[in-house]
This record gives C-alpha cells, structure tokens and sequence, in this order.
C-alpha cells in the first residue's frame, strides 16, 4: 500500500490518507484484473520491476478522484459566467480567458461552454477562450470525445441542454462537435508542469486541492497568482479556501465564495517535478 501511495502522491501530489488505505484495493481491482495480477503484492512487484512501464501510469489514473458532473454547484458554473460578461464588458476588445484546472473528464468546461454559447451578445470568435486541463490522458481522451453514459448524462444535465448539445450513440450520449470545439483540452500536471500560457481572468480548480499537502497548495497557489490577472477571480470547491494559505488572493466583494486575485505575486518558486 505505501508503494502504491508514495507512487500517486510523487506523480500527481495528491495522498492518501491511512484511514482511505481501501479505497487504493477498490480503485485497483480493474488494473488487477486486465493485467491477470492476483494480489496489491504481485501489482507492486510488477512496477517495481520495471518491465512494464506504463503500469504506473495505469496505477496512478485509477487512483485519481474523476468525480464529476454537468453544471456542478449550478450558482457557483452561472456566477462564473456573470463573471466573464462583466470581465468582457469592462475590457472591450479583449477576448476573456477561462482555465479549469483538473478538468476531469470535461462536464465543467462543456458546462460553461454551454452558457457561453446561449448567452445574448456573444459573437462565436468573441466567446470567452477556455483552457482545460487534467492529469489524467485517459479522462482527456473521453474529454475530447465528449463521450458519456446515460447515467453521466443526466447528472445535473437538463434535458432541454441534452437535446440541444448531445447526440444518442447506443447507450451513450455524444457532445456535439460544435462544442467540443469550444474547449482546449490540454495534459498537465499541476504539481510538475508548468501553467498554460498566457493570463487568465478566471481560474476554475474545484476539489483538487484538498487531496494535496499543504505546502503544495501553497506552491499552486503561487502559480495561479502569476497566471491570473489582478482583480481575476480563483474558483475553488466547497471544501477549499485561500484563507490562511495564501495572501494573493483573497474573498471577491463581488461574488460571494470566489477569490479574487489581489496582485500580490510571490516570487517564483519551481514547482516539484513529477516523477
């Protein structure tokens, strides 16, 4: 188990804790099975070894936390597309930017991809550019697809939405092309990667950071500082807060439960590289 653990935290930055030790056996079983391992020993012996090197990517991916759904904490997606027609109003000709960081499998970009799209007064060349990006290749590919299951789909999905940006294929639902277009779907690694390039005015990254130790929240943090645009907004989950972390941003008088960035940018410091 500690193997498997130093191996997700060294890779992505996020730990377990002990007391979760069983979800690491739970989340295992389908690697488990597709390579004919029998044991967590066999599974640990079989990267140790070194013979099949993509293993541990296979090792980390299931382990990653993709929950996820379509226009989650509904107020928090509608405020941040009020935040960028304002961001847009306020700087006439200049195209706002959106990074979701820890995209998951691509609900919350789709999401405001969504919002854009219907809202009056944007031209398609004038939508706010979105930027989304996630550690995970195998949840970028289903991303880029746009590819969900009935179940997916219904998650916080309307049906009025799902008619109007989806196509029935079998048992799934497909995204339309016009839509997927709208996202650029990038792989990075908050913990090792640099950040997209280019400034942001608002940066979604909602129930990453609470898997993550403290000191590489902070490291983040940092990051999302020298990205972000002074007075740009961070968006963070329920269970996360700048409070206490990190004086860069600090709670938006605008937006109830966003930050805003305060221009205070700390001097840059290399994040840990990914094993």
């Amino acid at each position: 188990m500690n193997v498997i653990a130093a191996l997700l935290e060294s890779r992505t930055g996020q730990q377990i804790d002990a007391s979760r030790a069983w979800r690491i056996e739970t989340a295992l079983k389908p690697v488990l099975r597709a390579r004919g391992i029998e044991t967590l020993d066999g599974l640990v012996a079989r990267i140790l070894d070194g013979r099949a090197p993509e293993l541990a990517e296979e090792v980390v991916d299931a382990l990653l936390n993709q929950e996820s759904s379509f226009f989650r904490d509904t107020q928090v997606v509608e405020m941040v597309a009020d935040a960028a027609a304002r961001f847009g109003r306020d700087n006439p000709g200049r195209r706002v930017r959106l990074w979701s960081a820890g995209c998951s499998t691509g609900q919350e970009p789709l999401s405001l991809a969504m919002l854009f799209s219907e809202q009056a007064g944007y031209e398609a060349s004038s939508r706010p550019e979105i930027v989304a990006t996630d550690v995970s290749d195998a949840a970028l590919a289903r991303a880029r697809e746009g590819r969900y299951s009935q179940f997916e789909i219904q998650r916080g999905l309307p049906v009025r939405r799902m008619m109007q940006w989806f196509e029935r294929d079998g048992a799934d639902w497909v995204a339309r092309p016009e839509l997927v277009r709208q996202v650029q779907f990038r792989r990075q690694n908050l913990v090792g990667d640099p950040p997209p390039v280019g400034r942001f005015d608002i940066v979604l990254c909602r129930n990453v950071l609470l898997y993550l130790a403290a000191g590489m929240r902070r490291q983040i943090f940092d990051t999302f500082a020298q990205v972000i645009r002074p007075g740009g907004l961070l968006v963070l989950g329920a269970g996360e807060t700048v409070i206490g972390q990190t004086d860069a941003f600090r709670p938006s008088p605008a937006f109830r439960g966003l930050y805003e960035a305060t221009g205070r940018v700390a001097e840059s410091v290399p994040l840990a590289r990914a094993g």
